[in-house]
């Protein structure tokens, strides 16, 4: 997201086309670690390894003041949501968590990733993402998560063991064309991951976030076409990285066929990539900043997925399995600039809107969806302002902002 205040003109789908390509400046993952190149700070996320979620059952260590995200992702920042979460009848079994009856299971998925996930600190840690998982799995039976350093597969996977619930979770690589070392290190992780908690909750592997929109077009003279020079040149990347991940599944010759995909922004819509034997991919999707109204966002957000995502990959020989990556309304602005988006207000009375007119209706006509997000990201407001921080059904600490859950079945 960028961080200026932007009057868009036109709700249609070649505008709304160059819209999205404003987002360029938008933080999501953005400090995952691209200017982490140091073998001490590249250790940090191998390092601490699968056997930290193992060792730290119960453990209540706070989070460091970094927090990662989408993100592709969802949290909090500065450790603010370490005193939250739902009880437990019994201290030592997360899995005795006490239901909130305010929340409902009527989200397809969830995006995701664990307070305190960034490199270099590595602030997270197994007691909040067993408290995230607590909640997560009263709204979703699916997570996705947009990276993999600072062990965070292995704390989601182990969370979810200790606490009981149906959850699938699509792991994710963040892949940075600067840095080689961050697909092969995440990657690693990922394989030890599955290696320990076997593949009985894992839904699929994302390989890149973003990537086309944030990393491989705008370094190179501004580029914005996806299937371009540059983007072709963006998409070996890529390719490359989906086929080392799909040769390292099927190397593991394990008991079922784990989905492999990528996920970027719905307008950069790289033919390339996706005619390369994806299983999966992900669209980012979001009204906001097409300048729609509260009230016809859900249907722009529709409207748009299909004719821009679904029906070009449909034409595909490979027809990978469409989802939209990411989908929300944010509550609020830190500045005034960018409290509007030239139609409607950051809002939570248009969050509600949003819920109340996108996710059920998405479920009952088999969209599926990732919402985003879990919860507010403190450490995006600080760096970037705007709305970049605030698109949360939760607050930073974990309770449920002035919103009403829709009570509807997902698929």
């Amino acid at each position: 997201m960028s961080t200026g205040n932007r009057h868009y003109h036109s709700l249609s789908m070649d505008d709304t086309l160059q819209k999205n390509k404003a987002r360029q400046q938008r933080s999501k993952w953005i400090v995952i670690g691209s200017l982490v190149a140091i073998a001490a700070l590249i250790a940090i996320g191998v390092g601490v390894g699968v056997s930290v979620a193992k060792n730290n059952k119960g453990g209540s260590s706070t989070s460091s003041s970094g927090s990662g995200s989408s993100g592709s992702g969802s949290n909090s920042g500065s450790g603010s949501g370490s005193g939250n979460g739902p009880a437990q009848t019994d201290p030592n079994d997360p899995s005795t968590f006490v239901k909130d009856p305010k929340l409902h299971k009527s989200f397809y998925g969830m995006a995701y990733t664990p307070e305190g996930s960034l490199l270099p600190n590595c602030g997270n840690n197994l007691a909040n993402v067993i408290k995230d998982i607590q909640l997560l799995s009263q709204l979703t039976t699916r997570v996705r998560l947009y990276g993999a350093d600072c062990n965070q597969s292995a704390l989601v996977l182990e969370a979810i063991k200790q606490t009981k619930v149906d959850m699938q979770v699509f792991l994710g690589n963040y892949v940075l064309p600067t840095e080689k070392d961050a697909y092969t290190r995440q990657r690693d992780v990922i394989k030890n991951a599955i290696t320990t908690y076997g593949t009985d909750h894992i839904a699929g592997v994302t390989v890149g976030n973003e990537f086309m929109l944030k990393c491989a077009l705008p370094h190179e003279n501004g580029a914005t076409d996806p299937n371009g020079a540059v983007g072709l040149k963006g998409s070996a990347i890529l390719r490359a990285d989906i086929d080392d991940t799909r040769k390292m599944l099927a190397d593991m010759k394990l008991d079922k066929t784990i989905p492999v995909g990528n996920s970027d922004a719905g307008s950069f819509f790289s033919t390339a990539v996706l005619s390369s034997l994806i299983m999966v991919y992900l669209s980012n999707v979001h009204a906001w900043f097409a300048n729609t109204t509260a009230q016809a966002a859900a249907g722009w957000v529709t409207k748009f997925f299909d004719e821009t995502n679904v029906q070009p990959a449909a034409l595909l020989s490979n027809k990978p399995k469409m989802y939209i990556a990411e989908t929300g309304w944010p509550t609020k602005s830190s500045d005034a600039g960018n409290a509007n988006n030239g139609a409607s207000d950051a809002s939570e009375a248009n969050l509600q809107i949003f819920l109340d007119t996108f996710v059920c209706q998405a479920n009952q006509n088999n969209i599926p969806y990732f919402f985003f997000e879990f919860f507010d990201e403190q450490w995006k407001d600080a760096q970037f302002g705007g709305v970049e921080g605030w698109w949360g059904l939760f607050h930073a600490n974990r309770t449920l902002k002035g919103v009403t859950i829709p009570d509807c079945a997902s698929p």
